[in-house]
């Protein structure tokens, strides 16, 4: 065969495998499902919320036995607090790095199991330009952004009666384990009793450094086969621990409603709010005496069975409290 001829073999092969993929994607994108999905879980990746609660948004499980679910997530955020009254002060100005694995099985159609693992990052940063840029095409100010220098890491406290606490920032390190045994109470009702160990790697101030415990309950209705709706109301138990002890709270409580809605064929988009009790008390700083109130959102691409894929971010809606500043996020279950 002359090299001509097996290249031009080659280009008539590629002429006609790029229709056939392109039409497979489109098949993908416009085949009908037989009954939307669920919402994405929702972990907080700020270490003021993560270090101290393990109260968290649990997606509803469908029951299927035996069957072994994989979910994977990858977030990168930015957070951006600056805090400075006469009494106290607190400045978190990073950037988060967490990849999450969490997997499920279904024992029976009421009960099945679930463990999950991380590795989280914390940085100096490379996103303070584009979020300028980005917030002043919505015509937000974000004042604090000004007040600290381009892409420079600070996480620390100075609280009133204690000594200062500092921060430090780390490449990669192992987060908190959870644990967590399901229940199915009834087709639109699920209960999990979750634990998170104390098995992070990283500096004081990202891991809870004791055992938590938690129960989260999910509520979930079907309207038609285009949408589902998912509401939870959850709480926990988190000992104190560290050096900011004194002003930690230990128990927490959280609630979130959302809605998926399949738009056109496997796609979907999703929102979900979600609200949850302040993390710390009598500090004076807002950034950690305040609740939390985000908006988690973006896009879904269903495959066959339980499998997708996902494009998010997550939006702080009270500004000045303990959520973050922008999330984008990546995740897939298989």
């Amino acid at each position: 065969m002359s090299r001509s001829y097996g290249a031009a073999l080659r280009f008539v092969k590629l002429s006609c495998g790029v229709p056939v993929l392109a039409l497979l994607v489109l098949w993908l994108m416009l085949t009908e499902v037989a009954a939307a999905q669920g919402l994405p879980a929702y972990r907080p990746i700020n270490p003021v919320a993560a270090s101290r609660s393990g109260v968290v948004f649990e997606p509803f499980r469908t029951a299927q036995p035996g069957q072994t679910v994989a979910d994977i997530g990858i977030e990168y955020a930015s957070t951006i607090e600056y805090n400075v009254l006469p009494e106290a002060s607190f400045f978190l100005d990073s950037e988060l790095l967490r990849v999450r694995a969490t997997v499920s099985r279904n024992l029976t159609p009421k009960t099945f199991l679930l463990a999950e693992a991380e590795l989280l990052g914390s940085y100096d940063g490379m996103l303070d330009g584009f979020l300028e840029w980005y917030h002043g095409l919505l015509g937000i100010d974000i004042p604090e952004r000004e007040r600290r220098p381009r892409n420079d890491f600070l996480y620390a406290a100075d609280l009133e009666n204690r000594a200062p606490v500092l921060r430090d920032a780390k490449d990669i390190f192992l987060g908190d384990l959870r644990v967590g045994a399901g229940f199915r109470l009834h087709p639109a009702v699920q209960t999990v009793a979750a634990f998170t160990l104390p098995t992070s790697t990283g500096p004081e101030g990202y891991g809870r450094g004791v055992v938590s415990a938690s129960l989260l309950n999910t509520v979930r209705l079907v309207p038609s086969s285009r949408a589902v709706i998912e509401g939870s109301l959850s709480a926990g138990y988190t000992p104190t621990h560290g050096a900011l002890a004194a002003y930690q709270r230990k128990v927490f409580v959280a609630g979130s409603a959302g809605v998926r809605w399949r738009f056109w064929g496997r796609q979907a988009l999703f929102g979900n709010l979600f609200l949850h009790s302040p993390y710390y008390e009598d500090t004076l700083v807002p950034a950690l005496d305040r609740r939390e109130f985000s908006f988690d959102f973006g896009w879904i691409l269903a495959g066959a069975g339980a499998t997708e894929l996902r494009l998010g971010m997550t939006e702080d809606l009270e500004p000045g409290g303990p959520a973050v500043d922008l999330v984008f996020r990546v995740g897939g279950r298989f």
